[in-house]
């Protein structure tokens, strides 16, 4: 599996993003699905994953209420709805996808200025 990992950028604080991670293969919908992110000088930490049918997601307090993660078998990919963004949320993002073996994307960088 392949990840292809887009749709950061630049944002002030309050305003929304939508990640997007574009997988390749044909066993997508096998894969439970997450994002992580790595801000500066920290270490990656957990921000939302989905189960490989869709019904169970977690989140890590931090985005609980902000941020929605989603899929979409049929284009292979996962979504992460942010909103509300903050300044702590300035990081690099990566997807990653689970199943018999674990497969990285590479990132997408998130700014969000205060």
């Amino acid at each position: 599996v392949q990840l292809q990992a887009s749709g950061g950028g630049l944002v002030q604080a309050g305003d929304s993003l939508r990640l997007s991670c574009a997988a390749s293969g044909r066993t997508f919908s096998v894969y439970a699905m997450g994002w992580f992110r790595q801000a500066p000088g920290k270490e990656r930490e957990f921000v939302a994953a989905i189960s490989w049918s869709g019904v169970s997601k977690y989140y890590a307090d931090s985005v609980k209420g902000r941020f929605t993660i989603s899929r979409d078998d049929a284009k292979k990919t996962v979504y992460l709805q942010m909103n509300n963004l903050k300044p702590e949320d300035t990081a690099v993002y990566y997807c990653n996808a689970v199943g018999t073996a674990t497969y990285w994307g590479q990132g997408t960088l998130v700014t969000v200025s205060s």
